[in-house]
């Protein structure tokens, strides 16, 4: 049985210097996350979506958003009522610190 090289066709490619901000946001906006662990914020993302709740963990590509249990939801949250919604650091447009 032979090994046949195929050739890939590259479908997307980010610009070097695009993939350079992006880092340097994501790194931003770790810093910021991480630095407001435990306390309440509310966070929209780049389309547009609008959540609240408390930051619970962050790690290199995500924050971890400790949200309020919807109203009838059949789902198991655990002891605290509260579901944890990842979010991923990149796709967040602002964070605001709430009182």
């Amino acid at each position: 049985m032979s090994y046949q090289a195929t050739h890939e066709k590259v479908l997307f490619q980010a610009d070097p210097d695009a993939a350079s901000t992006l880092r340097s946001i994501r790194d931003r906006i770790f810093q910021v996350s991480n630095s407001h662990l435990n306390r309440r914020v509310r966070v929209q993302t780049l389309d547009g979506h609008t959540y609240e709740g408390v930051i619970a963990h962050v790690d290199s590509g995500h924050v971890y958003l400790r949200i309020p249990s919807p109203p009838g939801q059949r789902a198991f949250f655990g002891p605290s009522d509260a579901a944890i919604l990842t979010l991923v650091l990149f796709e967040l447009l602002v964070i605001v610190l709430l009182a």
